[in-house]
């Protein structure tokens, strides 16, 4: 417990919105189709999430505006460097306590071909208890719904799970479905046993990204998904 703690306090100073730690087990077999071996053999994960400013998320709207584009995207980039900050200094400490601890980037693409990160920061966080995944593939929490970072540290320490998986609360909403440019999310809820292409099509929203820069649109920005989902937002 003293361990959790002084995690906790460390990641609480440096400045993270969300904290859990989740048991790996019951995601093995998906964390090692996605990762491997590498990844796979850590029981537990140290899921840490920042939440985005919602002065940016609301411009997102406007994003074909080069102000938008530029704040968006270097708010994008701090938050993740603080991310992994944040988690080189957890690392740090499960390390000096004869732990192995393997932090993973907040935002690092590992695999071209399944447009996918080496491991999923949403699943350790769903299985740490902050939020489920909704239909937008993103990890909604119940404080700001989907406008938030999220960085891992894998780790064989014993640390004290946090929570349970929360249950799909997104009910009959389908905001992120309709308003996606490029209609990449079927609409499908979360379910442990779909694969993500029964819920979104990582390609069409790849795709649409690498269109819009070689048009010159001036931005590659969209987060429309993000911006419109209730639980983030003030709706009357």
């Amino acid at each position: 417990m003293e361990l959790d703690d002084n995690l906790w306090t460390t990641a609480e100073r440096w400045g993270v919105d969300f904290w859990g730690v989740a048991d790996l087990e019951p995601a093995r077999e998906f964390i090692f189709e996605q990762g491997g071996d590498l990844v796979a053999e850590y029981p537990r994960a140290v899921s840490m999430g920042i939440a985005f400013p919602n002065s940016v998320i609301e411009m997102l709207p406007r994003r074909a505006e080069r102000a938008v584009t530029v704040s968006y995207q270097h708010q994008y980039r701090v938050i993740n460097q603080r991310l992994d900050l944040i988690a080189s200094h957890v690392t740090s400490l499960l390390q000096q306590q004869g732990f192995r601890a393997l932090p993973i980037p907040a935002s690092e693409r590992f695999d071209d071909e399944r447009i996918c990160a080496v491991f999923s920061h949403k699943v350790a966080a769903h299985l740490a208890g902050l939020g489920w995944i909704g239909k937008s593939c993103m990890l909604i929490t119940p404080q700001v719904g989907p406008r938030a970072r999220w960085v891992s540290v894998l780790t064989d320490a014993p640390l004290t799970v946090t929570g349970a998986p929360m249950s799909e609360d997104c009910g009959e909403c389908r905001l992120c479905v309709d308003i996606c440019p490029v209609g990449a999310f079927t609409g499908e809820p979360f379910r442990e046993e779909d694969a993500r292409e029964v819920r979104y099509d990582a390609d069409k929203c790849d795709r649409y990204f690498r269109e819009m820069k070689a048009a010159k649109r001036g931005s590659d920005v969209c987060g429309l998904c993000i911006y419109v989902c209730p639980l983030g937002r003030d709706v009357e």
